[in-house]
Order: structure tokens, then sequence, then C-alpha cells
């Protein structure tokens, strides 16, 4: 199949384009560039071009014969979505919508979409499952519960099959890939980097109801969150139910239990500070995976942190991280 992977040049949507190519489908990348990087593309198709451009949206389309879409495409930092909730609301809806009439338009049936635990809120019991109440917190995870939401709909009405993840936190690294974000909000290369250049980390609450006061979360391999999204498609194309599933091992580490790991795997303690909780931070996260491991067959393979911590170690100080941030 020849699949347009929204997004594809960012994190997970790379390490999935990469993925659908070893696969043998065909991945075609339609990115902006706003986020994402042109090394993370390498040799496979780049369409550069913003979702709100609906002629390049059709283009696309019948150009390279597009069969099904995963659409990674979306602005993701919790915090500027409070702060900026028109540019998420913009992005990630507006912008998702138009994408959405274009698939319709031309009769593309299948989307496997990239959500978020964000939509559960401070959840109410733990492990978190797919049927917990949604009711974010914040406009980035709003605008994540929308889409789903329109997907319900726009099946009910069009014949549109859907899938979507929701992911808990995305780590580690891959060959040429690694996180590379801009600001960097996420907790283990910000570790990885304390180490690298002495900074202290700011570790945002030492208080919470946790074994050990620090915020406890369910990290998954970014390889296994590229696989999920490979099953999840083949699930629809064997007239699999649209629903969601959550990504996440089902284990949680506290942000201590993380730092002890990037200080034992960079053979260096990693310096940080404690400071105050950050709004809307829930104590714990961890998913009920169940779902997943059931309708998809996946399982988790490289996800234990020690791995997942070794791979992102090897990427951030490598050539190749090194190689690809100096050419952004």
């Amino acid at each position: 199949m020849n699949i347009l992977v929204t997004g594809g040049a960012g994190y997970i949507g790379g390490h999935t384009a990469d993925a659908i190519e070893r696969s043998g489908h065909t991945p075609v990348i339609y990115d902006d560039l706003s986020a994402g990087h042109r090394w993370a593309v390498g040799s496979k198709t780049l369409v550069e071009a913003d979702l709100a451009d609906k002629l390049s949206i059709q283009r696309t389309f019948k150009q390279h014969n597009i069969e099904a879409v995963i659409h990674f495409a979306a602005h993701a930092y919790v915090g500027e979505s409070v702060t900026d909730p028109r540019k998420y609301f913009q992005n990630n809806v507006i912008n998702s919508l138009n994408f959405l009439d274009v698939m319709m338009d031309l009769g593309v049936k299948y989307i496997v979409y990239s959500s978020t635990c964000a939509t559960y809120g401070i959840p109410e019991k733990l492990p978190i499952c797919e049927e917990h109440p949604q009711r974010p917190v914040n406009p980035y995870g709003e605008s994540k519960l929308f889409i789903e939401r329109v997907l319900h709909w726009y099946e009910r009405a069009y014949g549109l099959r859907w899938v979507a993840l929701r992911y808990f936190n995305a780590a580690g690294a891959s060959g040429q890939l690694g996180e590379c974000h801009d600001p960097e909000t996420h907790l283990i290369p910000l570790a990885i980097n304390a180490v690298l250049s002495g900074v202290p980390l700011s570790v945002f609450g030492t208080d919470y109801p946790t074994e050990d006061g620090t915020a406890v979360r369910d990290y998954i391999h970014v390889d296994d969150l590229a696989s999920a999204h490979l099953l999840a498609l083949d699930y629809l194309l064997k007239d699999g139910t649209s629903r969601a599933f959550n990504l996440g091992t089902g284990q949680g580490h506290s942000v201590r239990q993380v730092l002890e790991m990037v200080g034992h795997v960079g053979k260096t303690p990693v310096p940080h500070v404690a400071a105050d909780r950050r709004h809307g931070d829930p104590a714990v996260l961890v998913a009920d995976n169940r779902a997943a491991i059931d309708s998809l067959g996946w399982v988790p393979q490289r996800s234990s942190l020690r791995e997942i911590v070794e791979s992102a170690w090897l990427w951030h100080t490598s050539s190749v991280k090194l190689k690809n941030t100096s050419n952004v």
C-alpha cells in the first residue's frame, strides 16, 4: 500500500515511516518541517506542505495513489497549548478537519490517528483503560479528543474506518532517529542533556503521594509505538471495529527511577534540583494496555526502562545525532 504519513519527519512519525518501509509498504511523508526534520525523512518521498493547504493535500493523494493514512501532524506542547490555545485548535483541529475532508472526497477510508493519554485528564482509577472518562485539563488534550469524536461521527456518516492510538510517554531512539525537539520537554533527553552539559535538571514535584515523592509515568519505546501503527492498520484492513487503544507498558517508573537509570547508563549522576509541581500534572499515569494486546496482537518488545534509556543515550551521544542536528 501507499500510506500517507502526516508529520512523518517528526519523532514518532519518522520511526513509523521507517517501520512502514521495512514492512514492504510505501510511506509518503507530508510535513511542513515546522517541528520535523528533513534528515529524519532519509530517502523517502517528502511533500513539504501545510495541512491548511487543501489543494496540496489533494494533489498528494492523487499523485501518490494514497490508500491509507497515519496522521501524526499536530502541535504537542501541553504548556504552550494553555498559553496559546488558538494555535492548537487551528492546527490540531481545523487543519485535521481540512485533511479529513480531502480523505472523504477522494474515498480514502482508512486512518490511524495519533492521540494521547492527555484526553483522560486526571485519572480516577489506575491503570487507565480506554473506557476511563475523558476530561482533558489542557487544550492539547482537548484538541486530540475533539478529533477522536469527529472520527466516530465520520464513520457513521461516511464509512470512515479508524483507530485512535492513545500514547503514554514515548521515549527511546533507534538507528538514525531520536528525540530532537525545540524546546525539549521530555524527561529522558533532558536528563541526558543534564549529564552531558552539567546543567542541573529541574524535577517538578518531590511531594507527590508516590513511593519516592516524584511523579510516575508509563514509558514506551518509540519502536514499539511504531509497530503498533502497522498492526492497527492491518487490524482495520481485516475489518476490525473502529476504536481507540492505549499504548503503554502497564508499568510505571518515577522521575527518580528514570534519573537513576540515566546516571547508571551514563556512569555519571544526573545533576538536578527540586522545583514546584506543574499545575495539572497527575501523580501517576499508567496504561491498561490489554485491549491493544488482545485485539492488535501488540506486545512491547523494547520498553524496559534500561533499553529505553540505553537507546536514547546511544543516540544523544553519537556522531549521527551531532551530524543531523547541526544541519537542522
